[in-house]
């Protein structure tokens, strides 16, 4: 996703990523919330504030040793929101919204940053700057979403696709959570996520936000 580590790239990125991170996981508690399990909202994860979403692992040491392995994809994760499936009104099926959320916020966000984008060149606004953080904030939207897409739990892909599956075969696929993380973390380091997964998807969701932001681009 970057292949420029510079100080004026960290600061075109740094907006995005936080709100990219920080909505995504606050829209899983809030989803949560909505369909009857408060606990991310009295831990207090229901929140914009970063600092409550930072994972050691995933928002800091996952993204330095891509960099420092000279990865063309950076990724990451968040401290995941805590969510007790069984208070959900229809655990089977609300489990899946749930899920959803986070994705579906990088989504919306993903498209906020592409208007943004195509109304700064339509005033022709000349400031790099801002054009660096609408299209960051684009890449970074699509990245998150699909990253978070690919079914192995404890992604939210993983978490999707156990819904799906009838109890027997959720509940099998489930025990692979204890070992997800390690899968997900080989299949980055090996490329196998960037090439299989990331590329393809990352292409079909930037054409669809291309079709959606026809209009807009008709009016600038």
């Amino acid at each position: 996703m970057i292949t420029d580590y510079s100080i004026q790239a960290i600061a075109i990125n740094a907006i995005p990523l936080i709100f990219a991170i920080t909505i995504h996981e606050a829209a899983h508690g809030y989803a949560a919330r909505y369909f009857g399990d408060n606990t991310a909202y009295v831990l207090g994860r229901v929140s914009l504030n970063p600092a409550k979403h930072i994972d050691p692992i995933g928002t800091v040491l996952v993204p330095l040793m891509l960099i420092l392995a000279g990865s063309p994809f950076l990724v990451g994760y968040a401290k995941p929101v805590p969510v007790r499936f069984d208070r959900l009104h229809h655990p089977k099926t609300d489990s899946i919204w749930v899920a959803l959320a986070g994705p579906g916020a990088n989504f919306i966000q993903a498209i906020l940053w592409a208007m943004a984008w195509i109304v700064i060149q339509g005033l022709s606004i000349q400031e790099p700057f801002l054009t660096g953080m609408a299209q960051a904030g684009v890449m970074w939207n699509i990245g998150l979403l699909v990253f978070n897409l690919f079914p192995i739990p404890p992604l939210d892909g993983g978490r999707i696709l156990s819904g799906l599956l009838p109890t027997r075969q959720s509940l099998a696929f489930d025990r692979l959570e204890r070992w997800g993380f390690f899968i997900v973390l080989a299949l980055v380091f090996t490329g196998i996520i960037g090439e299989l997964w990331m590329q393809p998807l990352s292409n079909l969701f930037m054409r669809l936000i291309d079709l959606l932001m026809t209009p807009l681009r008709m009016i600038f």
